[in-house]
């Protein structure tokens, strides 16, 4: 579905376009910093792990693609189940640390 607030291209921003190759014309920064990272392998994108460990996203314009903003705010239940199991388990952690 079409809404006014899912798109936004900054074309004056100094990194813009953040992604070589992305489309100029059609360049969502809606989602400057991907959502879906937190999904880690299961975000649906184009990304590829560091030999470090750090997932790297300089491949993907999944969420820079216009047509892609429902599929992203779909996922937004699913990052905030992650994002309550993290502070839970944070929570039970500072709980252990206190009674030590």
């Amino acid at each position: 579905m079409h809404k006014e607030c899912s798109y936004f291209s900054h074309r004056s921003c100094e990194y813009f376009p953040c992604h070589k190759g992305a489309d100029t014309k059609n360049f969502n920064c809606l989602f400057c910093y991907c959502p879906l990272y937190t999904l880690g392998d299961q975000c649906g994108g184009n990304y590829r792990y560091l030999e470090n460990g750090v997932k790297s996203c300089a491949d993907c314009d999944f969420p820079h693609r216009r047509e892609n903003y429902d599929a992203i705010v779909k996922r937004f239940q699913e990052i905030t189940a992650i994002m309550a199991a993290f502070r839970a388990h944070t929570q039970e952690k500072t709980q252990e640390r206190k009674k030590l």
